[in-house]
Order: C-alpha cells, then sequence, then structure tokens
C-alpha cells in the first residue's frame, strides 16, 4: 500500500489520481494540498507515531510530494517514538534542502518503508523530450541553456535553488526559498528564459522540480520568451493546460535533454 505525505500545492492531487488503488493521504499540519483531502494530519513531533500508524495500516511505500515549510519542533510535543529521532530532524534543519530531505527519507526507511518518488508513483508527470509548443526556440536558446546548466550547478553546490531567469547567454536572477513563482514575478526580466533543473547529485525521491499552469501564466504574464526544463528531471502538472496558455503568448516549451 503506498501513502502519500504531502504538502501544499497541486502535485499531491496529480499523484493520488494516477494510483489504481487510492494511496493513504498524510498530510502535515499546516500544509493543505490542492483539491485533496487528506486522511490523516500529523504533527511533525508525531513522526514517530506516523510510522507506527502507517505500518500498523499495511503501507509499504511512502511518497513525498507537495511543498513544505520547515517546521518549528516544539520539544514539549515530542511523543517519545519521535524524540528518538530528534538528533537526526534537528541535523536535518540546519541543512539545505537536500540535505534536510536525505536525512527525511533516511528516516522512513529506517521505519521500514519504501520511499518512491513522485515521477515514479505517476511516471506520466515527465513530459516527452522535444518542443512541445507550436513557438520555435529562440535563437540564443542554446546558449541559455548553457548558462542554466553552469548556474544550476553553481546553486546546487550551495544547495539552495532549481530556477534561473537567462536572456542571451547571461544569468538575470536565480531562485531562492520564496519559488519559481516569485522568481518570474519578481523579476519583470522582459524577453528572458526560464531554466529549471534539478540540482546535480541531488535524491530525486523528493523535491523533484515541478512546473504547472501558474508557472506558465506568470512566464505570459512577466514577457518571457519561453521556458526550458530538463528532460527526466522536471514534471509538468496538467500539461496540455500549459501548452495551451504557452502556445496562445507565442511563447516556447523546450523539454530539453540535458548533453552528455
Amino acid at each position: 500500500m503506498l501513502a502519500l505525505i504531502v504538502g501544499n500545492g497541486a502535485l499531491p492531487r496529480a499523484v493520488a489520481a494516477a494510483q489504481d488503488v487510492p494511496p493513504l493521504v498524510c498530510a502535515l499540519a499546516g500544509h493543505a494540498p490542492d483539491g485533496l483531502t487528506p486522511d490523516i494530519t500529523f504533527r511533525v513531533e508525531h513522526l514517530g507515531s506516523l510510522l507506527r500508524r502507517l505500518k500498523r495500516a499495511g503501507v509499504t511505500r511512502i511518497c513525498l510530494c507537495g511543498k513544505v515549510d520547515r517546521p518549528d519542533i516544539s520539544l514539549k510535543r515530542l511523543d517519545w517514538r519521535t524524540a528518538l529521532m530528534l538528533p537526526r530532524m534537528l541535523k536535518a534543519l540546519k541543512l539545505g534542502d537536500d540535505g534536510a530531505l536525505r536525512i527525511v527519507i533516511a528516516l522512513f526507511e529506517a521505519g521500514g518503508f519504501a520511499v518512491e518518488a513522485a515521477h515514479e508513483a505517476a511516471p506520466d508527470l515527465l513530459p516527452p523530450a522535444g518542443v512541445l509548443t507550436a513557438a520555435p526556440l529562440s535563437d540564443s536558446a542554446e546558449a541559455d541553456a548553457r548558462a542554466g546548466d553552469a548556474a544550476i550547478a553553481a546553486m546546487g553546490r550551495a544547495d539552495l535553488g532549481q530556477a534561473c531567469l537567462v536572456r542571451h547567454g547571461a544569468v538575470l536572477a536565480t531562485e531562492t526559498e520564496t519559488g519559481t513563482d516569485a522568481l518570474i514575478v519578481g523579476q519583470g526580466q522582459a524577453g528572458a528564459v526560464l531554466y529549471k533543473a534539478p540540482k546535480p547529485d541531488q535524491d530525486r525521491r523528493a523535491d523533484l522540480p515541478t512546473i504547472g499552469p501558474d508557472t506558465a501564466r506568470n512566464a505570459v504574464a512577466a514577457g518571457l520568451s519561453g521556458l526550458v526544463i530538463e528532460a527526466g528531471g522536471v514534471m509538468v502538472l496538467d500539461l496540455p493546460v500549459v501548452q495551451d496558455i504557452l502556445d496562445a503568448a507565442g511563447l516556447f516549451l523546450w523539454v530539453r535533454e540535458r548533453p552528455v
């Protein structure tokens, strides 16, 4: 049986909808997935008890999906099972995103669960490679993509961000903890390209980059020329809707295979 450990956004609903057998949906308190009602809501201070509950329910597989803000841990609220995990949990809170997620994954694995990536549970979220829109690539798209590769590599070393804005081979801005939509909306860089890819060597079982209709609408509103995402490395929610939005505005979507 599959359990989804979910945060905010539309990704949990997409993963749940892809399952033949409805998964058990477990939401972290204060995080509400879009259009999906949790079966269980839990506090991070009760994670140990949650794992025991999942085992008793017959859960064998876990999928982490959705955006989760770093929680504040109240020592007074800890149950004894979670208290045993406290040193690793505190270490996770001090690390960057990928480092923290590796520890979270390790906690679930130590509890006897197989951790499955969202794109493994819902393979159709990964679009095929190629230009998926009517608009052709811009003349600088290849140079922009190469600049994006370098920027993501540098961001990966700092364990922060999975997207950047590039124009004519120059990086204009990089993603912070505020996310991709804030990057697009906050910059006003008309004619730029949004480049999005996983950080090198990140554990792809959690936090794989995602775009969707909101990303497309924001790109149009900001006057971007197109989007470049890594083939096999970025999930797309509601791909037909994304294509329609971009086609109507003349933007391109390039699902690019990273050069070897």
